[in-house]
């Protein structure tokens, strides 16, 4: 994990529940970045009822997008460290968070394809930021999302997202198990994410 020094993060919170340890980890990370100097734009998807449903004259890459997505849009482009905290659910993001990345990591902004690649979908990343975080908790144990499952949410964040954008240090951490997790536990891993936050977006 190489870390880098941005002055603007963009972090994304995806969880029904404001008492959830998705809500601790958000605010352990915003009050890491903001201590260390760090500009940061934080949205809670859920709180702010985002509309994940990707309406069909959105999908254009010279589509003209609602003033909000418009916005989420400049906000990802010009962030130079994105953030994304979700919980595991079927191997997937929740459906808000699905379509945050379906209509705001889109063509123009974040990525574009090499013209005369025959339609291979050659892509060129976009994307600012030097460093992505994503933290995720589960109810399966690690090794059994691993050799069971494949981890989808790695190939989701890692291969399929932040790679393919453009984006070239990413670290991801899964918390798990959440539901039989001790108070303790829970406080250590708020530890963790505060210290990894801290390495991958130091303070000057």
């Amino acid at each position: 994990m190489n870390p880098c020094n941005p002055k603007k993060i963009l972090a994304i919170l995806a969880h029904p529940h404001p008492g959830s340890f998705n809500h601790a980890l958000a605010t352990t990370v915003v009050n890491t970045l903001e201590g260390n100097g760090h500009s940061v734009i934080f949205h809670d998807l859920y709180a702010e009822g985002f509309d994940p449903v990707l309406p069909f004259p959105e999908i254009s890459r010279d589509a003209v997008l609602a003033p909000d997505i418009a916005v989420h849009c400049a906000e990802l482009a010009e962030a130079e460290g994105i953030v994304v905290i979700h919980p595991d659910w079927w191997g997937q993001p929740p459906a808000i968070l699905k379509g945050w990345i379906d209509r705001v990591i889109r063509p123009g902004v974040a990525y574009r394809f090499l013209e005369g690649d025959s339609g291979e979908g050659v892509p060129v990343g976009l994307l600012r930021a030097k460093a992505a975080l994503v933290l995720n908790t589960a109810n399966t144990p690690p090794d059994r999302e691993r050799e069971v499952f494949g981890d989808p949410l790695e190939n989701l964040w890692n291969t399929c997202i932040f790679s393919f954008c453009g984006v070239p240090v990413f670290h991801r951490r899964m918390f798990s198990v959440v539901v039989t997790s001790t108070e303790e536990q829970r406080r250590e891993w708020l530890r963790e994410a505060g210290e990894t936050t801290a390495r991958l977006f130091p303070g000057e």
